[in-house]
């Protein structure tokens, strides 16, 4: 299989693209046949909002997450390498980078606290990326946040996955762990001076087919570290594996079921979230900072990011408590769950503006998670500025305010042609005067709303009786 095949089955589109990946198609679906895991994922449904942080040592450098170790992906992943160094050199300081990982000011209490206050369900953890540092106490590697070469291993935190794990369970929020399939720095997938045509690039740098005893050393340390996140460290709700190109189709047979169903034997509740592969263990599917265009009729969950990057990147431009409210309304609509990356500080700290936004979104949430939460898609979606979800007859209605605007209008039409018994204004407990139009259902707000500031959204509930 050429270079290019060995990451991409004949005939498909890339896997990934500037380190953005494609997302499975929703007929490739598989439906899974344990009725656990179909009442695990209508859970997974109802939770709409998630925190996914991706963390390590390369946030020291504000670069982003591993792709610039691949030279195949050097024309977009190295932008942000600007100072004067060769690949070979910056692969060796990247790597080294472990030596110098001290977030001293991690307070994993404190990071919880703020996503549970700000209305976040559960959190999505890199416990390792592609580039192989691993963010738990593992025994499979040296390149570990607890190796003596970390100076971070003598802190009561050292073990960073297993505090942050303990920590937002304690808040109510489930977890869920990211997991790389490929490793750069395990020489079972990069094996040293076995590069091909002397360049790495995101698949294994032999070709499995002619050393199979060397992926099969890879396959067994890959089963032992997944072994150790199912077993060391709590519950875990959800298995999140990346690096989709690893695969049986591409001579990258991980044997991935082998793992997941004898983690299951513990965890029987264990969802996965196997990425652009599809099949038995893909059980939702994943776009990343994309969203679809229409409502998707099975599990899904966009990872977007706050900032432009997934890892930190120094003096960041973040989205607007606006345009997170507005995003995530476009999501459940939808269907689907948002997964809102935050980048950590190199010092353990979150970055200001990030912790500022999140509460911003708590905010709105506090008064309208009523129409987010545990609620399902519903016609007709979207029309013009407004969005709609259900919970069984009960209809809310959004209505995305694009800018600071006051006062209202007196009267806001909700284009929807069925008939209601009654219909509130989420916050408030007094049922609004309305009446049926051409347009939809013309409802009169009463002055001491109007007056108000208004909201990056507004939210109407609409009720049978």
């Amino acid at each position: 299989m050429s270079e290019m095949n060995a990451e991409t089955q004949e005939g498909a589109a890339p896997a990934v693209v500037e380190g953005v990946h494609n997302y499975s198609r929703e007929e490739d679906w598989a439906k899974p046949e344990d009725p656990a895991l179909l009442e695990r994922l209508e859970w997974f449904q109802d939770q709409k909002l998630g925190l996914m942080m991706h963390w390590g040592p390369y946030s020291q450098l504000g670069v982003v997450e591993s792709w610039a170790l691949s030279d195949a992906d050097a024309d977009w992943s190295r932008d942000g390498i600007d100072w004067d160094v060769s690949a070979e050199d910056l692969k060796r300081e990247y790597f080294g980078l472990n030596r110098t990982f001290n977030p001293l000011r991690f307070q994993p209490e404190l990071w919880a606290g703020l996503a549970a206050d700000s209305g976040f369900k559960y959190l999505n953890f890199t416990t390792k990326h592609h580039d192989g540092f691993c963010m738990w106490d593992t025994r499979t590697t040296d390149y570990r946040v607890t190796h003596p070469d970390c100076p971070f291993h003598a802190h009561r935190h050292a073990d960073i996955c297993g505090r942050l794990f303990d920590a937002f369970r304690a808040k109510g929020l489930a977890i869920s762990a990211y997991f790389s399939k490929a490793d750069w720095r395990s020489p079972y997938y990069w094996a040293p001076g076995m590069e091909r045509g002397g360049r790495t690039s995101r698949g294994t740098s032999y070709d499995t087919r002619e050393h199979p005893w060397l992926w099969e050393q890879f396959v067994k340390f890959t089963h032992e570290q997944i072994e150790e996140l199912m077993t060391r460290y709590g519950r875990i709700d959800m298995l999140w594996l990346d690096a989709g190109w690893v695969n049986a189709a591409n001579n990258q047979d991980i044997r991935l079921g082998e793992a997941v169903e004898k983690a299951r034997e513990l965890q029987p509740w264990l969802l996965c979230a196997d990425r652009t592969v599809g099949g038995p263990y893909e059980n939702l599917i994943t776009p990343e900072q994309t969203l679809p265009e229409r409502p998707l009729l099975v599990p899904w969950e966009s990872c977007i990011t706050m900032g432009t990057s997934f890892s930190f990147r120094y003096e960041d431009t973040y989205k607007t408590v606006r345009q997170l409210v507005h995003l995530l309304i476009e999501i459940v609509s939808k269907g689907g769950n948002l997964a809102l990356n935050v980048g950590p500080q190199p010092d353990g700290r979150l970055p200001e503006t990030a912790v500022a936004r999140m509460k911003g979104l708590g905010a709105w949430l506090k008064v309208n998670g009523e129409a987010i939460y545990g609620t399902r898609i519903c016609e007709p979606y979207s029309e013009g500025s407004w969005r709609f979800t259900r919970k069984g007859e009960t209809v809310y209605a959004f209505c995305l305010v694009e800018r600071e605007q006051s006062p209202m209008e007196a009267e806001i039409c909700i284009p929807l042609r069925d008939s209601f018994a009654r219909v509130e204004l989420l916050g408030m407990d007094m049922p609004l005067d309305y009446r049926l139009t051409e347009k939809g259902i013309t409802v009169r707000l009463p002055e001491s709303i109007r007056e108000k500031e208004v909201p990056e959204a507004i939210v109407f509930r609409l009720s049978k009786k």
